[in-house]
């Protein structure tokens, strides 16, 4: 694969194999993994792929299979560590505490999340079908939830940490967290939507870590001090 082509052709190709419910391909590796209600062997995506002598499939050896952590999650942490920044400069120059660096934090959080998502909103709401529970029975609830993002973030930097923001904060991401939570306690092997599609980010307790840091954020604003 050289393209963004022929990452969507094979994706396409391996997506028409019986039961497969998602594919992700990494360009830049050659790597693709997927997601079946059952066992696919390798000889059916060799099969599938005996049409197009361009590309072939072969099984990763053990060295391949364990990416570098921070390489993989390089672009979650430069994203962390940007808001963190920003947030704190927004506070500092507003002169206010904690409380308002949370809203800062949480409002780009959650701008720069579903920004992500639009960019490729048909194919974050399919991966993000394959762990959620609500998208799972509800398709279209993948392709509303980056709007809901977009509207908490929006909410979060011009109403602030108000009861109302906080709780529907905690609410949304802490449902969302069920489901992450069942996906990595199950082992599944499947892509994290949470960046959407351009970042090919794994589902792992990272993404745990991720959801309840929001849910945990949200819950000291419930509290009467804040």
């Amino acid at each position: 694969m050289t393209c963004a082509g022929c990452v969507a052709k094979v994706s396409h190709l391996i997506h028409s194999i019986r039961d497969v419910e998602s594919v992700s391909i990494e360009l830049e590796t050659k790597k693709v993994e997927l997601q079946a209600s059952r066992p696919v062997q390798l000889s059916e995506i060799q099969s599938i792929l005996a049409e197009h002598p361009k590309y072939a499939a072969k099984e990763m050896d053990q060295a391949e299979r364990k990416p570098n952590p921070l390489k993989t999650y390089w672009p979650l942490l430069l994203i962390g560590a940007f808001l963190v920044l920003l947030s704190s400069i927004a506070t500092l120059q507003s002169g206010e505490g904690l409380n308002k660096w949370m809203e800062y934090f949480m409002g780009g959080f959650f701008i720069v999340f579903s920004f992500f998502k639009f960019l490729d909103i048909r194919g974050f709401a399919n991966s993000y079908r394959s762990y959620d529970l609500l998208a799972r029975i509800l398709p279209i609830y993948g392709f509303v939830y980056p709007f809901f993002e977009l509207g908490l973030g929006l909410a979060w930097l011009f109403l602030g940490g108000t009861f109302e923001v906080a709780l529907i904060t905690v609410m949304l991401m802490g449902f969302s967290a069920i489901g992450v939570i069942q996906a990595v306690s199950q082992k599944k092997s499947i892509q994290c939507a949470c960046l959407g599609t351009v970042f090919n980010l794994p589902m792992s307790s990272v993404t745990i870590i991720e959801d309840l840091l929001m849910v945990l954020m949200a819950s000291i604003m419930l509290l009467p001090s804040f």
